[in-house]
């Protein structure tokens, strides 16, 4: 007779009780995690405690994983930076030398500005002027000492009107054409110019020596008071040029005098201002006689 068909052997068993357990496992787990799905629902700090330790628990291998992570993107870093230094180098130093350009640019229209807006002043203090012009040339090489104006008759100027700069005086006007003008500088040996010691007046001469210095000439000789830094401006004797002018400054004593140091170097004056010949105000007309001869 053939073994019935549904006959279990000792494997099947344990087949059997493998499916229990799983089933039971199963069971229990889903009980297990509907528990803590609840508790955490009533009481949330409940498991505080257990997070707190497995956090503790996963620290080191945290800080671990984070060097690693800084560690290669510091890496990816340096080996980008690596490749892309050279180009970064150019681009700096080119931005540079363009700033280096425009702070010398900006320097230049400051100075440019402080020279006219001292120009602009010396106008609104003084009545006298005849025109602005820029002095486009000046001698340096030739013993004589002249300068080209920019102005001519068209602008109203005529021989002998003294030129200045806000700085001091340059020279005088000794040519005149249309437009131009030829200036015959202070330093020039033909040139003599009444100065006076702008502190206490002392009286002297100053002379061009042709060599871009004057020579003060004392009037009065005997003990020389003149000290070096001394400022000598013109005093305005015998007219042309308006007294209080600044002229010079004293650089070496000499036995008569003085050495002295322009002012208005014509090498660094751009613009320059031609004033009216100065003439000293006449004197005031003799009072009338009012009294009557008794006969």
């Amino acid at each position: 007779m053939a073994p019935p068909a549904n006959r279990r052997s000792s494997y099947s068993r344990r087949a059997q009780y493998t499916t229990f357990l799983s089933y039971t496992a199963g069971v229990f787990g889903a009980a297990v995690g509907l528990a803590l799905v609840v508790i955490s629902l009533v009481n949330p700090a409940f498991f505080s405690t257990l997070r707190t330790l497995a956090d503790d628990a996963t620290e080191p291998a945290a800080q671990a994983s984070a060097g690693g992570r800084d560690l290669g993107r510091d890496a990816w870093a340096d080996i980008s930076g690596f490749f892309h230094s050279g180009s970064e180098h150019a681009r700096i130093s080119r931005e540079l030398a363009e700033a280096k350009v425009r702070l010398v640019e900006a320097r230049a229209a400051m100075a440019e500005n402080k020279r006219l807006k001292d120009l602009m002043g010396l106008s609104q203090q003084d009545g006298g002027a005849v025109a602005y012009a820029r002095l486009t040339a000046s001698s340096s090489a030739s013993s004589r000492r002249y300068a080209t104006l920019g102005a001519g008759r068209d602008r109203n100027v005529a021989p002998g009107m003294p030129v200045r700069s806000q700085m001091g005086l340059v020279g005088r006007v000794l040519e005149v054409g249309s437009s131009s003008a030829r200036v015959l500088l202070v330093t020039d040996s033909e040139s003599l110019v009444p100065v006076r010691r702008a502190t206490d007046g002392v009286p002297a001469f100053a002379q061009g020596n042709g060599d871009g210095t004057l020579r003060i000439r004392l009037i009065n000789l005997g003990i020389n008071p003149l000290r070096k830094g001394d400022v000598l401006v013109t005093s305005g004797s015998g007219g042309l040029y308006r007294p209080g002018t600044p002229m010079a400054i004293v650089t070496e004593l000499i036995r008569d005098g003085a050495v002295a140091r322009v002012l208005s170097n014509p090498s660094d004056t751009d613009y320059v201002m031609v004033e009216k010949s100065w003439a000293p105000p006449p004197p005031p007309p003799p009072a009338a006689d009012t009294t009557v001869k008794k006969r």
